[in-house]
């Protein structure tokens, strides 16, 4: 994934809303993720990763999925994480443990979604 910060959080702000994306991002409100989108405010490199993590997993989701569900998806009690939102354990996870547990989370949705299971 090549895309520069700004690029990234308008592209993951397009999939998961603002608000979701400052919940991820660990900020309150949704004013940070327009100033990280307008290069205003750069997030700290964690941040950044975790970022990544979410959109890389709202764009294997979004192969399937439309945002409303996505959104859901990332919100939503996970029985495949403990019953935790993907979103919560992005945000509050060790960030490459938590990372692979949600992608592998949404792999098992995709198939399931996908299959009719």
């Amino acid at each position: 994934m090549s895309l520069d910060t700004p690029a990234l959080v308008q592209a993951l702000t397009s999939l998961l809303g603002a608000r979701l994306v400052a919940y991820i991002g660990s900020v309150k409100e949704t004013r940070a993720v327009r100033q990280w989108a307008a290069k205003e405010r750069t997030p700290s490199p964690e941040v950044i990763k975790r970022l990544r993590d979410a959109y890389q997993i709202a764009r294997m989701l979004n192969n399937t999925n439309p945002p409303e569900v996505i959104q859901a998806w990332f919100q939503g009690m996970n029985p495949h994480l403990e019953d935790l939102p993907p979103a919560r354990l992005l945000r509050d996870g060790e960030s490459h443990q938590a990372a692979l547990r949600v992608l592998t989370a949404a792999r098992t949705f995709t198939t399931t979604t996908t299959t009719g299971h």
